[in-house]
Formats: structure tokens, C-alpha cells, sequence
């Protein structure tokens, strides 16, 4: 059984492996296409190395025997992400190609929606896997905003880094820690986001109109983690409130046994 396990887990981190493998295919494939210069070949590397990495770490300690079909799915979709952050590093040297940007983030987007039912229709969902997604999704949002911010200004960074100051926070506020509720609402306003920052990357519309498409995202988002933070601060003092009769009934009861 011990052996068997060892096998399952090496094929688990061969997969992890070859993920790296063909985000560097993607890489050379479009460093042929557009003479991709050193700041695009420098980000790509370091997203395909940085992602096995973390991968890897966490599949070790999941004890994870299975990558899965819908982890499968999130991988190219990270592949596909890690082609983007190529593109944008390189984007600061030289002018951009739209139309394979816009192509690959597109891919992207529209295989999100496939890795969640897949898990479900497989019966695989697990706690590594939704982690797994959601780390994709905020990167490729980070990414995105980047690049948009170049043509409509650094504000449209909020939407990319709104997530990751949520985490930075959660460690010094515990309470936002605590798991939400399920949402549409949420859900939404997360998918939507790349959505829009596309739409306003692609650049097919009017200045003004990608200023509006834009901060229709940086709104909506706004409104969303604060609705998320209120309840998590509300449901904190709830449970404080209601912690403290306990703690006093203990200690009356250990003062009378004294």
C-alpha cells in the first residue's frame, strides 16, 4: 500500500511537472510569434516556476493521490494565465498584440466556468482545488489591471490588489478569517470583473466608455467586499457577545466549587 501511495503521489507532482513544460512551450511559441523581448521571457519563467512550486507544495501536503480532471482544467487555465503575464510584462517594451492577449484572456475566462462543473459532474471537488481556482482567477484579475492601468491610470490597480490587501489584512484581523456565507451575488461580481477589464483592454471602445466599463468594476467590487467585511465584523461581535455570559457562568461555577 505504502508503495502504491509513493506512486500515486509521484505521478500527482509528474503532472505538476509538465504544466511547467508546456507554459514554457507556450512561451517559446510566443516568443517565435512576436519577438518576445526579456521582461516577457523573465516574467513567463518565474509565473511557470513560482506556480509548480506552489503547486507541487501544496499537492505534498494535501496528501493529494489524484490531481484530477478539474484540476487539470484550472492548470491549462493557469498555462493560459501565465501566456497573459508574458504578453503584459512585455507590453511595458513594446506595443502589445491585442488580438492574441485578448484571445488568450478570453480562453481563460471562459474555461473558469468549466473547472467548478467538471469537479462536480467527477465527484473530485475538494478544499485544494477551489483554492486552487481562486488563486488563478485573482492573478489573472492582477494581471489584467496592469495592463489596463497603463491606458487608463494606476486607480484601475485597486481592482487587481483588492484581494490580495484582504488577505494582507486577514492576518492581523482575525475575524476576517472566518468563512462567508454562499453568494450569488459575490460570484457575480467575481466573474465579472475580467470580463470587464477585457472588454476595457481590448480597447473597441470610446475612451470615456472603458473609463465607465472600469470603474463599473472597481464599484461593484467595492461594494462586494465591503458587504463580505461588514458581515464578518457584525458576525464577530455577535459571537463575543455571545461568549461572554458563557465565560462568566464558568467562572461563577468554578468560584462556587472553590
Amino acid at each position: 500500500m505504502a508503495l502504491n501511495n509513493t506512486y500515486e503521489a509521484r505521478l500527482v507532482q509528474q503532472e505538476t511537472a509538465v504544466g511547467a513544460g508546456v507554459q514554457i512551450l507556450l512561451l517559446a511559441l510566443l516568443g517565435t510569434a512576436i519577438g518576445m523581448g526579456p521582461a516577457g521571457w523573465l516574467t513567463g519563467l518565474a509565473f511557470a516556476i513560482a506556480t509548480w512550486a506552489v503547486l507541487s507544495q501544496a499537492l505534498h501536503k494535501s496528501r493529494t493521490r489524484n490531481f484530477g480532471p478539474a484540476n487539470r482544467v484550472t492548470l491549462g487555465r493557469a498555462i493560459l494565465v501565465g501566456g497573459v503575464t508574458a504578453l503584459v510584462a512585455d507590453s511595458f517594451e513594446s506595443s502589445p498584440p491585442v488580438t492574441l492577449l485578448v484571445g488568450l484572456t478570453a480562453v481563460a475566462l471562459i474555461l473558469d466556468g468549466v473547472d467548478g462543473k467538471v469537479a462536480r459532474r467527477t465527484g473530485t471537488s475538494t478544499a485544494l482545488g477551489a483554492r486552487f481556482d481562486m488563486e488563478v482567477d485573482a492573478f489573472l484579475i492582477l494581471v489584467l489591471s496592469v495592463y489596463v492601468s497603463t491606458q487608463l491610470g494606476p486607480w484601475v490597480l485597486l481592482i487587481g490588489a483588492m484581494r490580495y490587501g484582504f488577505v494582507a489584512a486577514a492576518r492581523v484581523w482575525l475575524w476576517l478569517n472566518a468563512p462567508l456565507p454562499p453568494s450569488t451575488a459575490r460570484k457575480t461580481v467575481a466573474a465579472t470583473q475580467g470580463i470587464l477589464l477585457l472588454l476595457a483592454g481590448a480597447n473597441l471602445l470610446p475612451h470615456t466608455a472603458n473609463l465607465a466599463v472600469v470603474a463599473l468594476a472597481l464599484g461593484t467590487l467595492v461594494w462586494s467586499f465591503g458587504r463580505d467585511i461588514l458581515w464578518l465584523w457584525r458576525t464577530s461581535r455577535t459571537a463575543l457577545v455571545e461568549q461572554a455570559p458563557a465565560e462568566e457562568k464558568v467562572l461563577e461555577l468554578e468560584l462556587v466549587s472553590q
